[in-house]
């Protein structure tokens, strides 16, 4: 089994930044991509970011030039930087992990944690 496990929101003002952590523990062998979507009140959960085990990343284009997300596959863990965060960026955030390969050699499909809020505000 794999758990997902964030950590780093909070509350901020706008301009300000914040660092999303999320880590991935359980019998894993290698996660092909990691993400972090997010889902704000009475909306659908939404894309922010993803990365492949080879960086290529992709961004929503509300966060490109702002969000930076990376990953540490030793760690199994997977990074978002927020700069210059917005009060539209107010969500709460989910980690995402997807083609996950086990040591028993089982490949796993899109797991979740549990969430993080983040809320911007003046």
């Amino acid at each position: 089994q794999v758990q997902l496990v964030e950590s780093g929101g909070g509350s901020v003002q706008p301009g300000g930044s914040l660092t999303l952590t999320c880590s991935a523990s359980g019998s894993i062998l290698a996660i092909n991509a990691m993400g972090w979507y997010r889902q704000a009140p009475g909306k659908e959960r939404e894309l922010v970011a993803t990365i492949l085990r080879k960086s290529n990343t992709n961004y929503a284009n509300s966060v490109k030039g702002r969000f930076t997300i990376s990953r540490d596959d030793v760690k199994n863990t997977v990074y978002l930087q927020m700069n210059n965060l917005k009060p539209e960026d107010s969500a709460v955030y989910y980690c995402n992990a997807d083609r996950i390969v086990t040591l028993t050699d089982k490949m796993l499909y899109n797991y979740w944690g549990q969430g993080t809020q983040v809320t911007v505000s003046s």
